[in-house]
């Protein structure tokens, strides 16, 4: 759903772009500064049950120095349903990313990734930009239903329909997934290509002291990412001293 960016003038076409820290997210801003946009980050505090993945959010921000980066604050511990947001649900830890099952797991945030574009079309409008960036990804992941590009196409159709800017034709809103059809280890190659920095950014589900856990589904999908390309996740190096 990539577009190239036409330029009527020397100013840069804005959008927002989801930023949770992770490694996925780190790429797709590096990809849409890479077309041409002015990047505005959005990330969230929603009740997760770490936010370490927001201080590796604000340090992939400053490395690539978007526009601004707004953390927006909500709290889906309120509704439970995830081991994310409910101290009484347990991570689950594998031995290997082989042992992962193919069912959605209790890692899944109900709605998460249709309230995050929300938020995400909220500020397109008033920004009056066109263009999100989130970096969902059909291949390399854990089952989650808003992670498919049917519901990227759904909610692009409706997002189209909710806002005074589309309807006064002001905005044709275009949710960018560059990473939909790639796997971990393509995406990796592309962020590398592209400068970023993973060892800032952090995609844990169960850290410790800040620290990646490397059992968990996330852990286990982005290092056979990284394995697959010979490298070793920087997330897991020892600590230093």
């Amino acid at each position: 759903m990539q577009r190239k960016v036409a330029r009527m003038s020397d100013t840069k076409p804005k959008a927002v772009v989801l930023l949770s820290g992770g490694l996925d997210s780190a790429t797709v801003l590096a990809m849409a500064l890479r077309e041409g946009y002015e990047a505005y980050a959005l990330s969230f505090r929603y009740g997760q049950r770490h936010t370490v993945e927001l201080k590796a959010a604000a340090a992939v921000a400053e490395q690539f120095g978007v526009r601004r980066h707004v953390i927006a604050d909500i709290d889906l511990r309120a509704f439970g349903g995830s081991a994310l947001t409910d101290d009484g649900i347990a991570v689950p830890h594998y031995a290997s990313a082989d042992e992962l099952s193919q069912d959605i797991p209790v890692t899944y945030v109900p709605a998460r990734n249709t309230i995050f574009l929300s938020f995400a079309l909220a500020w397109a409008e008033t920004l009056d930009a066109s263009d999100v960036f989130i970096g969902v990804n059909a291949l390399d992941y854990s089952g989650y239903p808003d992670c498919r590009p049917e519901f990227i196409a759904a909610y692009e159709a409706m997002a189209n329909l909710a806002t005074k800017a589309g309807v006064e034709g002001r905005q044709r809103l275009r949710i960018h997934t560059p990473l939909i059809e790639l796997t971990k280890a393509q995406t990796i190659r592309s962020g590398l290509e592209l400068g970023v920095d993973y060892s800032l950014t952090h995609s844990c589900y169960d850290p410790a002291d800040d620290r990646a856990c490397g059992t968990c589904d996330s852990c286990l999908l982005r290092g056979r990412g990284f394995a697959e390309l010979g490298l070793s996740d920087p997330a897991l190096a020892p600590a230093a001293g």
